[in-house]
């Protein structure tokens, strides 16, 4: 089979030889046009600067909304048009015998304060950090968006751990064991 196709090949060779094609000219001398590369440059750094720029604005765009201020409750109060609905962390203390758990659906409701406000607290969540705690004095830090109402939905809650020591006494509350310095203990 592949004989007879060699020697049609062939066969087509010697047909396309017999027919006249026509004489090549010689083309006629002409200066070759050479592009500016500066235009060139110009082009790709235009090109570079637009995309440069796009990233740039994605990125703060997309930072903006991915920021998390840290605020206490007072001064999300005073910021409350601003800041209702966008992400915030919010810091205060935890109002004694407010701590309630719902069990249908699972839920936390406590109030945080500062000295001039109160802010009632929502955390849709079954589980608590074990720091956190219905005793006075208990700073908790909350993450989430205060809603239409004035309310604060919470996605995270950190409960900072309450100091036991007096330095005055060298004394932990609550133990009674004294220190004698700041390092042994009897």
């Amino acid at each position: 089979m592949s004989k007879k196709l060699d020697e049609e090949l062939a066969e087509a060779l010697k047909q396309g030889e017999q027919v006249d094609a026509p004489p090549v000219e010689k083309a006629a001398a002409r200066p070759v046009e050479r592009r500016n590369p500066g235009r060139n440059n110009l082009g790709l750094l235009a090109v570079l600067l637009v995309m440069g720029g796009a990233l740039v604005s994605l990125f703060l765009v997309g930072f903006k909304e991915a920021a998390v201020y840290a605020l206490t409750v007072d001064q999300l109060f005073e910021s409350k048009e601003k800041l209702t609905g966008r992400k915030v962390r919010v810091e205060g203390e935890l109002i004694q015998g407010t701590l309630v758990k719902r069990d249908e659906p699972c839920e936390y409701r406590f109030t945080l304060h500062s000295p001039q406000n109160e802010m009632p607290v929502r955390y849709a969540q079954c589980v608590i950090p074990d720091t956190f705690r219905d005793v006075p004095g208990v700073q908790v830090t909350v993450e989430g968006s205060l809603n239409q109402e004035g309310n604060f939905d919470a996605t995270l809650v950190m409960a900072k751990c309450t100091s036991k020591y007096d330095p005055t006494t060298h004394e932990i509350q609550g133990d009674d064991k004294k220190l004698d310095g700041p390092l042994s203990r009897n």
